[in-house]
């Protein structure tokens, strides 16, 4: 049997990865099989495990994608800038992720399964597209607010980065949620992604 190239190997993992994705969109983890994806491939569904050996590799491989998407928005940022003020950049992390839904609602996810349950080569892959995230909001603070120390910006950064695990539950809210808030009582402030994230980033960064 002729094996397939490089090339047709990230081409049917792209597919699968797209499929998942597709699921992602109207379903929830759970109820997203290997089953379900495979009926949006080209391929059969067993032809999945050449590629991935586990529905959590699938989610952790669009999870690493969606790492490499926000990188490349930190990258315009601290690339098509030459100085910004804290609010400025403030708008543009907050506008940045505003962009970046599927990337919040896998961050709300509970990632210790989808990690537990993929190879290590897989996980190493995923670890570095989050690593660079963080390398890259180390540079932006780095570049545009010289006045904060290396302890300000480790401090900002182990405080946003767990912040953002939070942000779509508190922003993608259903009506039956929103129901069951009213009718136990609660008055509360709905907020856009780039509201909360902007408020949070305007005081973690002193302004």
């Amino acid at each position: 049997m002729r094996k397939d190239t490089p090339e047709q190997i990230a081409r049917k993992r792209e597919e699968i990865i797209n499929a998942c994705e597709r699921l992602y969109r109207t379903m929830s983890f759970r109820e997203i099989t290997l089953k379900e994806i495979g009926q949006f491939t080209s391929f059969s569904r067993p032809a999945i495990y050449n590629y991935f050996e586990t529905k959590e590799e699938i989610f952790l491989a669009l999870f690493q994608r969606e790492y490499d998407r926000w990188n490349e928005d930190l990258t315009v940022i601290l690339n098509g800038n030459e100085k910004l003020s804290k609010k400025d950049l403030a708008n543009h992390i907050a506008n940045s992720l505003s962009g970046r839904e599927q990337l919040l609602k896998l961050l709300s996810m509970n990632n210790y399964d989808m990690e537990a349950n993929s190879r290590q080569e897989l996980l190493t892959a995923f670890k570095q597209s989050y690593g660079r995230s963080m390398h890259l909001m180390r540079m932006l603070l780095e570049k545009f607010c010289p006045d904060m120390r290396v302890t300000d910006i480790r401090n900002f950064i182990y405080t946003f980065y767990p912040f953002m695990f939070g942000i779509y539950p508190y922003t993608a809210v259903t009506e039956k949620q929103r129901t069951a808030m009213k009718e136990a009582g609660i008055d509360y402030v709905y907020q856009t992604v780039y509201e909360l994230t902007y408020s949070c980033l305007i005081r973690l960064l002193g302004e």
